[in-house]
């Protein structure tokens, strides 16, 4: 099991290098549009992976308090909502192809904001994974290996673009190939390190475990409407953004219907 685990926390992170990998391939800047196809295509995961892996199996483990099993997903997607707006606001940041930085006024080079951008959405997406291992190790009847997994590939497909959309552009500032490398996959630490603080807490209050579930899943809704569907659907040729998003989304269903 503890192989399992530790592959599974390690995976997500895995997608992210081999993403920031593709500036050693590759030529140039990512191309406008080649960006708003993988972010739709990432928004598409994220949303899935929400309901699926996160909202859903929340109610199926409140389904001891009847009528009231909804409580437990709305208490705990709303605290993620909050959770993530108050990093949003609190921590300063750029996203790509923005002007003005968001959060408090720092002097960070522009670089060290691109990444913090990033590191803010994949905190939820390490927590999504740590929270349903920690389902699943504690051997919840609602959380199978094969779910986790399902989870855990989900996430790893996103995080192969996002990789790229660091490293890429970076390259095409002028970066040398092994800085932007090094900036795409740094971009990905948070992710199992909140994955494992995630398991920790959860093993320490058990019956929160739908709260936890719930509230990972409020912290990417956040990202996907704050900063992923914008990125997506701005400017022209939208409609590529939006078929990817219906990709990703299906996708990820598929494989939660078919692992899990």
């Amino acid at each position: 099991m503890i192989n399992n685990v530790w592959g599974e926390l390690l995976l997500p992170f895995l997608g992210t290098t081999l993403g920031a990998g593709c500036v050693f391939f590759l030529k140039g800047s990512m191309n406008l549009l080649l960006q708003r196809v993988l972010t739709g295509f990432a928004a598409g995961v994220m949303v899935a992976a929400s309901i699926w892996s996160l909202l859903i199996p929340a109610m199926e483990q409140a389904a001891n308090m009847g009528q009231m099993a909804f409580l437990p997903a709305v208490l705990g997607f709303w605290m993620g909502i909050l959770f993530l707006l108050v990093l949003d606001k609190t921590i300063p940041h750029l996203h790509w192809n923005s002007i003005q930085p968001e959060g408090p006024h720092a002097r960070l080079k522009r670089t060290t904001m691109l990444v913090l951008a990033v590191t803010l959405h994949n905190i939820p997406e390490g927590m999504a994974v740590g929270v349903v291992l920690a389902g699943w190790i504690v051997g919840n009847e609602e959380i199978t290996a094969a779910a986790t997994l399902a989870l855990s590939i989900g996430i790893t497909i996103q995080n192969f673009p996002e990789g790229a959309i660091i490293s890429m552009p970076l390259r095409g500032e002028g970066m040398g190939k092994g800085r932007a490398f090094l900036y795409g996959v740094l971009s990905g630490v948070a992710e199992p390190l909140a994955a494992v603080l995630t398991i920790w807490v959860a093993g320490l209050i058990l019956p929160a475990l739908p709260y936890l579930l719930s509230f990972a899943s409020g912290a990417m809704i956040y990202v996907v409407v704050e900063e992923l569907l914008p990125e997506t659907s701005a400017g022209e040729h939208s409609n590529l953004g939006t078929l990817f998003f219906a990709a990703g989304f299906t996708i990820m269903l598929a494989l939660d219907v078919a692992l899990g």
